[in-house]
């Protein structure tokens, strides 16, 4: 399988930095997966995710989305059709009065005809759960429904990738969560393929594969549970395991026989259940 993503021995270092944010990062992006990236503050997560729709370009190496360069300002339109990005905050992306109205907007912006981007904002409201709230204004709805409403503007554009550059980092528990499960679910059940930058380990178990970067490189990258066995190696670069994980150590270290790969906390759950039989 092809990549839709690839990423080749790529360097960037911002003006007047001490050393470079990215410093010869090579990565595959496969269609249809969930990617988690991890790191601590100036690891260069998020300095990668900018690279993935040109918001930056690689002073070394190169970029490819689809075949197409990053680099090549010719590309930078069907680029960003393909990878659409969700920020931190979502404020600084609502646009509009009305929820519909602000999903309508890129497309719109787009030339794309008007029976189509109805179809589209209905089909991208219902795809994070917010059709409901299509009249609605968004400076009245929850962190939550407003960063799931950015989403919905993003698919909006019918991308095939979407980045989330630490989306859940200004909400409370309850608003990660919604914007995590329906992240999850625009992946496993639309074939949308993920990148998701985050800090929060929790929302790494449920992806397909895990990058953790450390000063501008690779550190470790794998499946979530050969990523999150690693406990040592992943405090040493400052970061740490989920709940979950630490739980199956200790009970796996008193006696029982816990899958270190059950880490969502349904899986958790079942696997203790199971084997206190």
């Amino acid at each position: 399988m092809d990549p839709v993503i690839r990423i080749e021995n790529i360097s960037y270092a911002y003006p007047d930095a001490e050393r470079p944010a990215l410093d010869g990062v090579s990565l595959d992006i496969l269609p249809g997966t969930f990617t988690a990236v991890l790191g601590s503050n100036g690891s260069g997560k998020s300095t990668l995710a900018k690279h993935l729709n040109a918001i930056l370009t690689p002073a070394a190496g190169r970029v490819l989305v689809d075949g197409l360069d990053t680099a090549d300002e010719q590309n930078l339109l069907p680029i960003r059709r393909r990878v659409g990005m969700v920020f931190q905050n979502p404020d600084n992306q609502i646009v509009a009065n009305v929820v519909e109205d602000d999903v309508a907007f890129a497309p719109e912006n787009l030339g794309v005809e008007p029976g189509e981007i109805r179809r589209r904002v209905d089909n991208a409201l219902r795809q994070v759960g917010m059709y409901d709230f299509r009249l609605h204004a968004p400076h009245l709805l929850s962190g939550g429904q407003k960063q799931r409403v950015a989403i919905a503007g993003v698919l909006a554009m019918d991308p095939a990738v979407l980045v989330l550059d630490e989306p859940t980092a200004m909400l409370d528990p309850r608003g990660r969560r919604e914007v995590v499960a329906a992240v999850e679910q625009l992946c496993r059940e639309r074939g949308i393929t993920v990148v998701l930058i985050t800090h929060h380990m929790d929302e790494a178990v449920r992806a397909d594969r895990i990058v953790v970067m450390d000063r501008g490189r690779i550190a470790l990258e794998g499946a979530p549970r050969d990523i999150f066995s690693q406990g040592q190696a992943l405090r040493a670069l400052g970061l740490d395991v989920p709940d979950t994980a630490a739980l199956i150590a200790r009970l796996n270290a008193a006696g029982l026989d816990i899958d270190p790969g059950a880490l969502t906390p349904e899986a958790c759950a079942a696997a203790i259940k199971e084997a206190l039989g």
